[in-house]
């Protein structure tokens, strides 16, 4: 597919409107703006939350496990179960602060952690989307990357978008009413 006249400069434009507009909400899109904002934004399109990926969770299951293990090791089994709480307590905390949501505005979609920015390149703006559907992705579609994992009651939909060189581009990921994200991309 060639070149659109004037897409990355709408994209870029577009990147930007999204971010601005998920600065208008918390994390916790459901209780809608936050009140320091100075403009009410529109509200979002979609969104659905997603459980922290491998990488944090082992990371947790690991400096827990090492974090218990000296103090059992260096100390007695009183020692051990006075810091089991503050240990199991701070690992909850970094994984509730790795949760992801992935959002759809009025101008693009991307996937959000509690604890970071969004940073701009992770932003597929909605005017750069070619084709969503249900499902696995067709044959002819460019090999797509893998986007969240499957959890019980969520559809498999598959996006086909060009980035800002006018390469074809797809993804797929797992969403929990794939009617309403349809719907969302395709307003």
């Amino acid at each position: 597919m060639g070149r659109e006249r004037g897409l990355p400069e709408r994209a870029a434009r577009d990147r930007e409107a999204h971010l601005q507009q998920l600065r208008g909400y918390g994390f916790f899109a459901g209780r809608g703006p936050r009140r320091s904002a100075t403009v009410i934004p529109a509200p979002l399109r979609y969104w659905q939350y997603d459980l922290p990926r491998p990488v944090p969770v082992a990371f947790v299951v690991v400096v827990v496990g090492v974090w218990l293990a000296l103090f059992g090791w260096g100390g007695s089994r009183g020692a051990l179960l006075d810091e089991a709480p503050l240990a199991l307590g701070v690992g909850l905390l970094f994984l509730l602060l790795n949760t992801g949501r992935f959002t759809v505005s009025d101008h693009g979609m991307s996937l959000d952690i509690g604890a970071t920015k969004t940073p701009p390149a992770g932003v597929v703006p909605l005017v750069a989307v070619r084709e969503v559907r249900v499902g696995a992705p067709p044959a002819d579609w460019p090999q797509a990357v893998r986007r969240g994992g499957w959890l019980p009651g969520r559809t498999l939909v598959a996006v086909r978008h060009v980035d800002n060189a006018g390469t074809e581009r797809a993804f797929t990921r797992w969403v929990r009413d794939a009617d309403a994200f349809t719907d969302a991309v395709r307003r």
